[in-house]
């Protein structure tokens, strides 16, 4: 049993079909360091700890801390990829319109459909030695498009090896938050223009301005799905928070005390700034949108390590798809 001490590190633990992460805590399981100091760390952080590296708050080691054995520069990618990792959660809103998340190792996928027709979603009693109603559920005609999205990090080791990693994460992270908004896009662009097999999202043209009454037609037009998330362009946002049934005090001090939007039909409200014109998008986030990733991020490993960092990528692989077709209306009005 190896710990985490004495281990040897190399480039070779990075592209072996899963993370380094993943490989340390093989080698060096945390259920070992139960009720000792080192509890509550994971492989990773234990290894941190061996070399003494300290990557965040006011006493920061310098990057160059990191490759001062060839052991300890095999840690470098690991901390590139969980500082973008951080940057994606800050600012992703996936997680608030994606239903499911399917991990694949492969470029190709074809996901599986159901769209059944208003008399088929009615459960009906089954009178004795009738035949029970179906529920068909086939793969999809065209396959998942897979988008990469990343940046690429340029600068050379003798540029970054005395800046401070509290620094230097602040700028990976940001790295991460570009990614995650590119992915919103390809997100509300498959909600709004369906993934490839005919299936967009019906939208609903409005010759007058937004009016609580249209919204209250989105949440009746969008039955038996549940309207819980609404998604909104940035006029569309503006309108929605002017509308009168958004001027009590408790929506009001809510609003100001915390940030929190709420909506009178009591659905989650998002700005997406993507969304371009007076445009919003309400759906059913348990049931309208599968999110497809080939891998975790990718890092040019060789190159952190050998601290040759011109040009040094990061990226991600993702894709979306409807799964029910029916779980998202869309509304596009005119100006007054």
């Amino acid at each position: 049993m190896a710990y985490y001490d004495s281990l040897k590190l190399e480039k070779g633990m990075y592209g072996n079909g899963k993370g380094f992460a993943q490989r340390l805590e093989e080698l060096d399981p945390s259920e070992n360091y139960e009720g000792t100091a080192l509890a509550g760390l994971d492989a990773y952080q234990r290894q941190l700890k061996r070399f003494d590296i300290r990557v965040g708050g006011p006493g920061s080691d310098p990057v160059e801390k990191f490759f001062q054995t060839s052991d300890s520069a095999a840690l470098f990618p690991e901390y590139v990829t969980r500082a973008v990792r951080q940057g994606m959660e800050r600012t992703d809103l996936l997680p608030a319109i994606v239903a499911t998340v399917t991990k694949i190792n492969s470029m190709d996928y074809r996901t599986i459909t159901s769209d059944p027709s208003p008399k088929e979603k009615e459960l009906m009693p089954v009178a004795e030695g009738a035949e029970i109603p179906r529920t068909v559920i086939k793969t999809q005609e065209n396959l998942v498009c897979l988008k990469k999205r990343g940046r690429m990090l340029v600068a050379s080791y003798e540029a970054l090896r005395f800046q401070k990693l509290d620094l230097f994460t602040v700028t990976l992270r940001q790295i991460g938050a570009y990614i995650a908004r590119a992915q919103l896009e390809d997100a509300v662009q498959v909600l709004l223009e369906g993934d490839g097999n005919d299936n967009p999202t019906p939208v609903t043209e409005l010759d007058t301005g937004l009016s609580y009454r249209d919204m209250v037609s989105l949440w009746s037009n969008l039955q038996p799905y549940e309207l819980n998330t609404i998604l909104a362009s940035t006029p569309a946002m503006e309108d929605i928070l002017t509308l009168k049934e958004f001027q009590d005090s408790a929506a009001g001090l809510n609003f100001q005390g915390t940030g929190k939007l709420a909506t009178p039909l009591g659905a989650n409200l998002l700005h997406v700034p993507s969304l371009s014109g007076n445009c919003l998008i309400g759906l059913d986030k348990n049931c309208a949108l599968e999110m497809v990733q080939a891998g975790d991020i990718i890092t040019d490993s060789d190159k952190l390590i050998d601290r040759q960092l011109e040009r040094a990528s990061i990226s991600t692989i993702a894709g979306f798809a409807k799964i029910f077709a029916g779980a998202g209306r869309a509304v596009c009005y005119s100006e007054i």
